[in-house]
């Protein structure tokens, strides 16, 4: 028989903080504002100094084009002349050496013009271009006010707020366009929860009462004393047939409403879930021979109550029903470290391939079996558990113990 191909992971939830900026530097981020105001400015840049060039190249042409010098000594007698500027000029020269001295006067001053030229224009386009950066940035930084409206409205759904739209105003241009799509799928998808949500509610209600029914037709079956006794049987068996089923349906149930992330956040310490998980377990443990140990330690986070210790109890059971017979140990640690909190569960147990971890967080997946039954549960603990840590903003990390067992690593946002 053809197995059923395991169902595609889900995809990993985001690892960014909506309400923070990214990065220590988040002004250095490679923003679109900052390219558009780079490119913009850069445009302006490069044209500023073709513009220069032009100018350059036009006004040393026009330097050196001429006939120059203007004049020069033919003839005369007792002609005298001084100049600041040409300190070669003047003296007891003879008519071709003041012509000599005249012309390189007239070259040192036309380069001095074109250098002084160039040394102004370059002081001009420089100001001109801190001016053209500042315009362009704030230029961008109106164009693309409506996308920071909309990545507002956004970071807002990611925390399950679905209520939120952006009705944005303006020309209808791109990004109201942009706009009014995301707001069309916030729609569909606030449909859509809120048709999951409706369908969660009436399946729990559908499920649950002919399970209660059967359960309590069963227990006063049992409770007969007078029933023959392959009838008793047949009610136990019965009976734990109609508690599996329950507990499949409250997982499954479970499992729906904790694929959505938390809207209403509480302080919750995890040392108190933890313990509060140990003493459900604790019979359990006793019966097995299994000893629950650990320190736990204040660590508070903001999440709901009800999940956070349907994690630690899913794991801790897990611990202790799949121990070793004898001398089993469960330990069990909650720490608050580098802004997270941790809950650690480690037990002994059965040798766990690593290449077999990421099948335990499956739905109905079990070491080496798949879809099969089991007095140890349902096959939903582990998922389950992967879904509140996820939508608590949180993950969790499973990985092979030396000498048999697993380590559960939880970790969740401060």
């Amino acid at each position: 028989m053809a197995q059923t191909p395991p169902p595609p992971a889900a995809p990993p939830k985001p690892t960014w903080d909506p309400g923070q900026p990214e990065g220590p530097f988040p002004w250095l981020r490679p923003t679109i504002r900052i390219r558009l105001t780079l490119l913009y400015g850069g445009m302006f840049l490069i044209a500023g100094i073709l513009l220069l060039s032009i100018i350059y190249l036009l006004a040393a042409q026009a330097v050196h084009g001429g006939s120059f010098p203007l004049f020069k000594i033919v003839g005369g007698q007792k002609i005298e002349v001084t100049s600041a500027t040409c300190p070669g000029v003047g003296g007891d020269q003879t008519i071709d050496q003041f012509n000599q001295a005249i012309s390189a006067c007239m070259d040192q001053q036309k380069k001095r013009v074109l250098d002084d030229l160039l040394s102004r224009s370059l002081m001009a386009l420089l100001g001109l271009s801190i001016i053209a950066f500042a315009f362009g940035y704030a230029m961008a930084g109106r164009v693309l006010s409506p996308l920071g409206k909309i990545t507002r409205t956004a970071r807002r759904v990611v925390g399950s707020d679905l209520s939120r739209r952006i009705e944005l105003d303006g020309p209808d241009d791109e990004l109201k366009e942009l706009a009014d799509t995301f707001d069309e799928m916030l729609d569909r998808l606030e449909r859509a929860f809120t048709a999951q949500q409706r369908f969660v509610g009436n399946a729990s209600h559908e499920l649950r009462t002919p399970l209660a029914i059967n359960r309590t037709l069963l227990e006063v079956h049992l409770s007969d004393p007078g029933a023959p006794v392959e009838l008793q049987q047949l009610g136990r068996t019965l009976l734990a047939t109609n508690e599996r089923s329950e507990q499949l349906v409250e997982g499954l149930l479970l499992l729906a409403r904790s694929e959505n992330q938390i809207v209403e956040r509480k302080p919750v310490d995890l040392a108190e879930v933890a313990s509060r998980a140990i003493e459900q377990a604790r019979s359990e443990a006793d019966a097995k021979g299994v000893e629950i140990r650990g320190e736990r330690a204040l660590a508070v986070v903001q999440g709901n109550g009800v999940l956070l210790e349907r994690i630690a109890l899913n794991l801790v059971q897990n611990a202790v029903r799949y121990n070793v017979p004898e001398g089993g140990w469960v330990e069990v640690t909650t720490e608050a470290q580098h802004g997270q909190a941790v809950l650690v569960v480690s037990n002994t147990g059965p040798v766990v391939p690593a290449y077999e971890i990421d099948n335990l967080f499956e739905p109905f997946r079990r070491l080496r079996t798949e879809r099969t039954g089991s007095d140890k549960g349902v096959g939903l603990g582990l998922s389950i558990a992967r879904s509140v840590a996820r939508a608590h903003g949180g993950r969790i990390h499973a990985e092979p113990r030396e000498g048999g067992g697993l380590v559960m690593r939880v970790t969740l946002p401060i």
